[in-house]
């Protein structure tokens, strides 16, 4: 089975899957990227490298398209932008031990599953001033980034339901949020990764073509036309998999 998956072709269809689905609720395919080059047996020093690059790959493309349809709202986004690149270049500097990696990957993943299965209708309506709305965003944005550039999972599958069960936008907003955020963050922790590590992209070439045509069709789709719960439910597939061949590795 292994064997399988570590076909460059498999696991070029595999990543082609998880950008479309991804980018179609306004995220980069971090969390799933990470979880499925760990399974592979991938580096850690090596991952969140890899992981941020695919993020930024899908989600410039992904932030275009949101933009395009009039789906962002700056003044949500920018006070978590403010706090989160320092962060993120902070978290890039930072080298995890392989357990510790995999942990803080298997947390992001449940919270994801958690935010599917069991918060999807869950709000809160914030009856706070437009003050503390933005301590709460540049606080929250200081987390995020940091946790961001450690792993390389982009931080927007934290924002995304972060917006949404807070009620600060719409679906629709919290995605483009989502993945505008996962965009700027991933430069960030990029620049910071490359003074201490570097990679050959030749050799992620089918990857980073995959993630590219996911990217482009499932952000377009997602913007003009797909339920964002239908891909949901999708991602939560995806994300229920990755968990189980995960803890597989991990026990």
């Amino acid at each position: 089975m292994i064997e399988i998956l570590n076909s460059p072709y498999t696991i070029a269809l595999i990543f082609f899957i998880i950008a479309f689905v991804y980018s179609s609720v306004g995220l980069g395919g971090g969390s799933s990227y990470t979880a499925m080059m760990a399974i592979l047996g991938f580096s850690t020093l090596a991952i969140p490298l890899i992981t941020l690059m695919l993020n930024l790959l899908v989600t410039v493309i992904g932030s275009f398209n949101y933009i395009r349809h009039k789906h962002a709202r700056w003044n949500l986004i920018l006070p978590f932008l403010v706090t989160s690149i320092p962060m993120a270049y902070l978290g890039g500097t930072l080298q995890l031990d392989k357990l510790t990696f995999y942990w803080v990957l298997m947390i992001s993943l449940l919270f994801v599953a958690a935010r599917i299965y069991l918060w999807q209708d869950m709000r809160i309506q914030l009856n706070i001033s437009a003050r503390a709305k933005l301590l709460l965003s540049l606080a929250a944005g200081s987390i995020l980034g940091l946790v961001a550039g450690i792993a390389g999972i982009g931080g927007g599958v934290y924002l995304i339901p972060l917006i949404i069960i807070l009620g600060l936008g719409t679906t629709k907003e919290a995605a483009a949020s989502g993945t505008i955020f996962i965009f700027i963050n991933s430069i960030s922790g990029i620049a910071a990764r490359l003074q201490y590590n570097r990679i050959d992209i030749s050799e992620y070439l089918p990857m980073i073509i995959a993630v590219i045509i996911g990217g482009l069709l499932g952000s377009h789709l997602g913007a003009v036309r797909y339920k964002p719960r239908t891909m949901e439910k999708i991602l939560g597939i995806i994300i229920v998999i990755a968990i189980v061949l995960l803890m597989r590795r991990l026990y």
